[in-house]
């Protein structure tokens, strides 16, 4: 789903410098830097028609040189220039610290310490906000404190286990690692557009990765905070972002045993909503597999969008090689009604829910009758994410084996870590 954050102003932090006090210019001071000359009340434009008559009548050399030279108390325009620049530039950084209070969900003062410790550089800022404190990461080393209990802008560690209860499931996801008959895929809307508790549900999103250890992670909405976080908590897998700026889709690959071997990003020539697909070849057991990702246009009203949108991917999943396995997923927004104006999935593609037998538990992956998120007034629930799979034309080596919904509890905070559920969705290698 789609939805549009906007972010307030703060007031001026006593943090930063108190903007320098313009002197008002003397009424016959040059324009000020800027460009646009101040409207004249009528006593002053009547004086510039006089100056304009005196100055058809010709110039005289001591008007002239008085033009040259500013009033006594008069600011030079230098000084002039250098104020507005001031100005500026204390707007800006007020602007930066109130839009890293809102990703962040800290306070001004925390977010001015940050940015000006980075040299008001708001990524790196980011980065050292997300960060854990390097005394954290040695004593977790050390057997202490694990990265999943680190206190205010720590992040988890996805190569580690996210708690002592998770062990066991941690040592299974070991086996399953060294057992090449099967992967693991998540798909999940992690909606980043929603900034209400962000941080705290940017790691109940970490700490389902670490649970489940999947092979493949498609993300969708993920914003730069996100992507900061996975960079840093995230060191077994690789991440290919299909933006850097606004909100964009992700791929995730654990290493080493998913090879990268290319990626290219589709952009959706219409879209109003930023959205784009998202295409990386793999190797998994030997296997070429195409992934792709893609968060297609948002609501009902962008129907003809979403479905023009849902055609270029599925002809791009037709035109892939008949040798290699081909695997898309993401928050469609479809409603099957679209998917029956196109005449329906080509035969060699396949809804991966369907293909299991719709199952009902995994049905709905955005339900406002069970995930408070929004605090909707209506109640609504649809399949708008899916996943689809088109075999391989020599065997079909590659087989869907079951689906389930992630990220049903509600975290400390009171919220779940997304209006989406995520699927998990298992397959099986035919060696």
């Amino acid at each position: 789903m789609y939805f549009m954050a906007s972010l307030r102003l703060s007031t001026v932090n006593p943090m930063l410098p108190a903007p320098p006090t313009a002197t008002r210019p003397h009424p016959g001071t040059a324009t000020p830097a800027g460009g646009a000359s101040p409207r004249l009340p009528p006593a002053r434009s009547r004086r510039r028609g006089v100056m304009e008559e005196a100055a058809a009548a010709g110039p005289r050399e001591e008007d002239d040189e008085g033009a040259r030279c500013p009033q006594v108390g008069e600011p030079l325009p230098e000084e002039e220039e250098e104020e507005e620049e001031v100005l500026h530039l204390a707007k800006r950084r007020r602007v930066l610290c109130s839009e890293f209070a809102a990703i962040t969900s800290s306070d001004v003062e925390v977010a001015c310490s940050f940015l000006a410790g980075n040299d008001w550089h708001m990524q790196r800022a980011l980065n050292a906000y997300f960060e854990p404190p390097l005394e954290k990461e040695e004593a977790a080393a050390a057997g202490g404190m694990p990265p999943a209990c680190a206190g205010p802008g720590s992040c988890i560690d996805l190569t580690a286990d996210a708690t002592t209860s998770n062990a066991s499931v941690n040592s299974t996801d070991s086996r399953q690692q060294e057992d090449d008959s099967s992967f693991s895929l998540i798909s999940w809307n992690i909606d980043g557009l929603d900034l209400g508790n962000l941080k705290e549900r940017a790691r109940g999103i970490c700490s389902y990765l670490a649970l489940y250890s999947p092979d493949v992670v498609f993300l969708q909405e993920v914003i730069p905070p996100h992507l900061c976080l996975l960079q840093v908590g995230a060191g077994s897998y690789t991440i290919i972002p299909g933006n850097i700026d606004g909100y964009f889709t992700a791929i995730m690959l654990k290493k080493p045993r998913v090879k990268l071997l290319k990626h290219e990003i589709i952009p959706f020539p219409t879209t109003s909503m930023m959205r784009n697909l998202l295409v990386v070849y793999v190797s998994i057991s030997g296997n070429e597999i195409c992934l792709m990702t893609s968060h297609l246009e948002s609501t009902k009203n962008h129907s003809k969008e979403r479905m023009k949108q849902l055609q270029i991917v599925l002809n791009k999943m037709q035109t892939e090689s008949e040798s290699n396995t081909v695997i898309f997923g993401g928050d469609t927004n479809l409603r099957d009604s679209e998917v029956t104006k196109l005449g329906n999935l080509p035969n060699n593609i396949t809804d991966v829910w369907e293909f299991l037998g719709k199952p009902q538990h995994c049905r709905y992956t955005w339900d406002t009758h069970s995930n408070t998120n929004l605090d909707a007034q209506y109640k609504c629930k649809m399949r708008l994410d899916r996943i689809y799979f088109r075999p391989a034309a020599d065997g079909g080596h590659i087989i869907p084996r079951s689906m389930d919904l992630i990220g049903l509890e509600k975290l400390d905070c009171g919220r779940f870590p997304s209006d989406h559920w995520g699927l998990l969705c298992n397959f099986d290698v035919i060696l």
